[in-house]
């Protein structure tokens, strides 16, 4: 690290994650936040309801879930149960992340507000560039990244609710399937393990089906259902090559 680097003031670190947000990560969350203000003026949610859910929510694959299943007249327990599932993918991040940009005289409460603002974006960008931020800045870096970051697409989702209820057709509705898309993608190309993306397939499958079986309960069902059948079908896979390398191990 270049005493350079260490000349800098702690607002040029703050001011040096702010300015994330021209980067091309950044610009694709906030095409799929237009998306997403599509999706929930289609879906009845106000301009207030949609700002707010931005950003008390924040996660875009969380608030997917929470507004979908608002559409679909799911109960408040099932509702919740499925955002908390998917939310709790975050807690990886957040454990990655702090012991990245704490410092000993970091407060614990700074952490705690701070790790609102961990999401897929948030998270990928920090750790690609925290290792060119002086370990006392880094904390101000995030800061600057994550919180721009959010009350900018709270703004846009805001500025974009009114436009696009006047864009043709075509349009709209394709910005209404960038949403979905942008969900999609995240989780396929976070899912490092087969396993992962076994569930996935399973639970996209069987949602379509479990709509018409249990509306209501089918993003949740299909959630759970799709990962507890991946997770059998690769520990029967595990257990039958452990099987077949202890055999090939005793046969002379």
């Amino acid at each position: 690290m270049t005493s350079v680097q260490h000349d800098h003031s702690p607002y040029y670190w703050y001011l040096a994650g702010l300015r994330g947000i021209f980067s091309l990560p950044a610009f694709i969350l906030m095409v799929s936040f237009v998306g997403f203000s599509a999706f929930a003026l289609e879906s009845g949610l106000t301009r207030t309801q949609a700002m707010v859910m931005t950003m008390a929510v924040w996660a875009l694959p969380a608030k997917m879930i929470l507004t979908g299943m608002m559409a679909s007249g799911a109960s408040l327990l099932a509702i919740f149960i499925a955002v908390s599932l998917s939310s709790i993918r975050m807690m990886p991040m957040v454990a990655s992340l702090v012991p990245e940009i704490r410092t000993e005289r970091t407060p614990t409460w700074v952490l705690l507000i701070l790790s609102h603002f961990v999401a897929i974006t948030a998270w990928v960008f920090t750790m690609q560039h925290i290792a060119d931020v002086p370990r006392e800045h880094r904390v101000r870096y995030f800061a600057g990244f994550g919180i721009t970051l959010t009350l900018v697409n709270t703004v846009l989702v805001g500025i974009c609710y009114g436009l696009v209820a006047s864009f043709p057709p075509l349009i709209a509705g394709a910005l209404f399937f960038l949403t979905p898309v942008y969900f999609v993608a995240s989780i396929w190309a976070t899912s490092r393990q087969p396993l992962l993306k076994l569930a996935f397939v399973i639970g996209a499958v069987g949602g379509p089906v479990l709509t018409l079986v249990m509306p209501g309960l089918d993003i949740l069902v299909a959630g759970i259902g799709g990962g507890t059948v991946a997770y059998l079908i690769d520990r029967a896979i595990r257990q039958r090559r452990a099987a077949t390398d202890l055999t090939a191990e005793k046969s002379p």
